[in-house]
């Protein structure tokens, strides 16, 4: 995928909290967890400010506005069933990063117990066991098994646009690396060739996207973030096969750019797992688009300056505001 660089230059950034103003060694975004996020005491986890949170309403209403005629509309809360999630493969691609929601079960007296340990001054955590729940890890994940529980594929297919709060546990905590942050997909369930014009589509989508919001970017073929000895292996499998393309921002510098959407072709993987099959009785393939929504609203702070009324006519037109 060839490279292009338009739009938004790096310059209003450079000129408000450019390498000069920086201290040393500091990340060139951090200033960016300072003004526009607020840091609250946990890596990757920051309040969001009345600018950041209209900069991601105004991206989440141009993402609808390309939403085409017939999609569902859901939105999941930022847990969902734990058996999902191990019935859908994550804990043998990604256990790094899932988070497991536990609690204190018990009776009283033992929950009193544990609440004495911590009163104290003793560890208290020992005491947690799992829950049926799990934090989600991507907006799609829940949708599969809801979509196979209905019946059929229908010959024209399903398209979903879903959103959640989502959880990775990251091993690293940048401004652009969040633990918690805001997804958006659409996603299309039908035949092979269903799947495949889905995403071409959306990858030629995300160039008018890139215009209206002035942003430098690049498309190219990535792969997940695989865990365990096997995953040089798998990655380059993904890559080869073109099964992921990433939408890169060059935040910090074009070696070092930042992926905000992602365009991902799942191939029969969902479809076998859910028992997802057409009418026809072929195993359905999926793919989808996912919008990192704070990371796109981090890259209009990155590239624009932080006052986004300063921003390009044509950026606050596209965004409303």
């Amino acid at each position: 995928m060839a490279m292009k660089i338009e739009g938004g230059s790096l310059a209003s950034w450079a000129s408000e909290i450019g390498p000069s103003a920086l201290p040393a060694g500091e990340d060139r975004l951090d200033p960016l967890g300072r003004s526009v996020l607020w840091p609250t005491g946990s890596g990757g986890v920051y309040a969001r400010t009345a600018p950041f949170e209209d900069v991601v309403q105004g991206l989440s209403g141009l993402i609808t506005r390309h939403r085409e005629p017939d999609t569902e509309v859901l939105r999941f809360p930022p847990v969902m069933n734990r058996r999902q999630v191990e019935k859908s493969g994550y804990l043998h691609s990604f256990p790094h990063l899932l988070g497991c929601v536990c609690g204190l079960h018990g009776d009283e007296a033992e929950i009193h117990a544990a609440v004495g340990r911590f009163n104290a001054g003793q560890e208290w955590t020992a005491d947690l066991s799992a829950t049926d729940l799990v934090l989600t890890p991507a907006a799609c994940y829940p949708l599969y098994p809801l979509a196979a529980a209905r019946g059929a594929v229908p010959a024209k297919g399903l398209k979903f646009d879903v959103e959640s709060y989502c959880f990775r546990r990251e091993a690293t905590f940048e401004v652009d690396r969040l633990q918690a942050f805001r997804m958006r997909e659409y996603v299309c369930m039908g035949s092979p060739d269903d799947a495949v014009a889905f995403r071409a589509r959306w990858l030629e989508l995300a160039k008018e996207l890139a215009d209206d919001l002035a942003l430098p970017y690049r498309i190219a073929p990535a792969s997940d973030p695989f865990f365990g000895r096997a995953a040089r292996i798998i990655a380059a499998s993904q890559v080869e096969q073109l099964l992921k393309f990433e939408f890169l921002v060059p935040l910090r510098s074009q070696e070092r750019p930042t992926a905000c959407m992602s365009f991902n072709y799942h191939r029969d993987h969902f479809g076998t797992t859910w028992g997802l099959r057409t009418d026809g009785g072929e195993v359905a393939h999926t793919a989808c688009v996912a919008f990192g929504m704070d990371r796109l609203a981090l890259a209009m702070f990155a590239i624009h300056g932080l006052d986004p009324q300063t921003w390009p006519a044509g950026v606050r037109k596209a965004l409303a505001i």
